[in-house]
């Protein structure tokens, strides 16, 4: 082997050992539901605004990469708030979110990668608390549920939106109140059930009872019509039509015009 090519060949191969321990730090690899931002401590710091997106990419060992799971995320919280009364209630609540992809170098700016556990949950918690403070434990329980899922939803999107954070949706899984306090609620529901029930049999019944009187007011009234229609010379001309109509049956008849009482038709049959 040549002596001159000797110190290139083991410069090689230490080039070779080098690169190969800096791989890692030279190559990073994207999910397909992730995204990444670099920092760029000898230049121009966090670029906010390059996101990089999947795939295989290089970088100099020396900056720093930082990756984020751009799916949609869900957390369970469970907390004890207090009602507008100061009655204790324990609520469990799901949460779900994701980071806004073109504004993940912002967002780790200002939590630095723990957006989740420094802005998220504490957040998604005081909203909650804030929103429920403001109502009974029996309207937060039953009558005006869905106000207040509704009144936490929009308040959590503002604050997700000003924030970087992609807002879903917040859900109440349930709401725990006191035995004594629930059963009270439930027995007082279940009364005004009873009411609106007892109260719809009643408009029924007046209901029925006004379409009775209207029919027999219009019964009445037709009836009214007719006899005051039913002259006697209205009934002669029916009693002759009916006669002559008789007059073509093929039955043996003896019929004597004027013979009736006020001078109708009286038919002898065979019978």
């Amino acid at each position: 082997m040549n002596n001159r090519k000797l110190p290139f060949i083991i410069l090689g191969i230490v080039a070779f050992f080098v690169l190969l321990a800096l791989s890692s730090s030279l190559f990073y690899d994207v999910g397909p539901s992730e995204k990444a931002i670099i920092f760029y401590p000898f230049g121009k710091g966090l670029d906010k605004d390059d996101v990089i997106g999947p795939g295989t990419h290089v970088k100099a060992p020396w900056n720093e990469k930082t990756i984020y799971d751009v799916s949609e995320i869900s957390s369970d919280e469970n907390m004890d708030i207090t009602d507008k009364n100061g009655l204790p209630i324990h609520v469990d609540v799901t949460v779900r979110f994701s980071p806004q992809i073109d504004k993940i170098g912002y967002l780790h700016e200002k939590f630095k990668g723990e957006y989740q556990a420094r802005f998220v949950t504490p957040e998604a918690r005081s909203i909650t608390r804030q929103i429920m403070a403001q109502f009974t434990a029996e309207e937060i329980y039953s009558t005006k549920r869905a106000e207040v899922e509704a009144t936490i939803k929009i308040e959590t999107e503002k604050k997700f939106k000003a924030n970087y954070v992609n807002f879903i949706d917040i859900l109440i899984r349930s709401i725990k109140l006191p035995d004594q306090i629930r059963s009270s609620i439930e027995n007082k529901l279940q009364q005004q059930q009873e009411a609106l029930a007892y109260q719809y049999r009643l408009d029924k019944e007046k209901s029925e009872a006004e379409r009775k009187r209207i029919a027999a007011e219009g019964e009445s009234r037709a009836n009214l019509i007719i006899n005051n229609s039913l002259t006697d010379k209205l009934l002669k001309m029916r009693g002759i039509e009916a006669t002559l109509e008789l007059a073509k049956s093929p039955n043996t008849k003896i019929i004597v015009v004027g013979s009736g009482k006020d001078g109708m038709p009286l038919i002898l049959g065979n019978n």
